[in-house]
C-alpha cells in the first residue's frame, strides 16, 4: 500500500499542510511533536519524493467573476493511446478547463470547466472542444450548486486501514 511507506509522522506532517500550506515550519513541527530542523528536512523529502506536488491559494471562482462551472463528458472517434494523449495535451492548453479525467464506460473523458459566463463557454464548446481533432460527442451539465468541494484526501481513512493491516 502506497500510504503505509511513510512514517506516522510524515502522514501527520502531509495531514498538517493540506489543511493549512501556509504555517510555519516551527508551527507544523510543533503540531506533529517534532523539532523545527528535522520537521524542515522531512517536508523536502517529501517534496522531492512527490508526496507534496505544490502549494496553492483556494481562490473562489465565483469572486472573481467565475460565474459558471460546466462538467463536458466528451466521447472520442478512437481510443488510441496517441489520440487520447493529444486529447489530454490540448486539454492543458484550454485555460477554461481546469480538471480533466480519462475514464472507462461510456464516455472517454470528463472536463471541468469554469467561464466567467454562459456565453464564453458556449462560445469555447463550439469553436474549440467540438471542433477539436478526434471528439466525437460532448455532453454538459451546467452546475447549479455545489455541495463539497474537498480538494485534499482523507488521511482519516488512511490511518484506519493503516491501523487495521497486520
Amino acid at each position: 500500500m502506497p500510504g503505509s511507506k511513510l512514517d506516522p509522522i510524515d502522514r501527520h506532517i502531509l495531514a498538517e499542510l493540506q489543511a493549512d500550506g501556509r504555517m510555519t515550519n516551527v508551527e507544523l513541527a510543533r503540531r506533529v511533536g517534532i523539532s523545527a530542523p528535522p520537521c524542515l528536512r522531512r517536508v523536502r523529502t517529501l517534496e522531492e519524493s512527490g508526496f507534496i506536488r505544490g502549494y496553492h491559494a483556494d481562490v473562489d471562482p465565483r469572486e472573481l467573476g467565475f460565474e459558471v462551472q460546466v462538467f463536458a463528458m466528451v466521447g472520442l472517434s478512437s481510443q488510441a493511446e496517441a489520440d487520447l494523449s493529444a486529447f489530454e495535451q490540448k486539454c492543458r492548453e484550454w485555460p477554461l478547463v481546469r480538471e480533466c479525467h480519462m475514464l472507462n464506460g461510456e464516455i472517454d473523458f470528463i472536463l471541468k470547466c469554469v467561464s466567467p459566463d454562459l456565453s464564453t463557454f458556449q462560445s469555447f464548446l463550439t469553436e474549440q472542444l467540438t471542433a477539436a481533432a478526434n471528439v466525437a460527442s460532448v455532453k454538459t451539465s451546467l452546475v447549479i450548486r455545489g455541495a463539497k468541494n474537498e480538494p485534499a484526501v482523507p488521511f482519516e481513512v488512511l490511518e484506519e486501514r493503516l491501523s487495521q493491516t497486520p
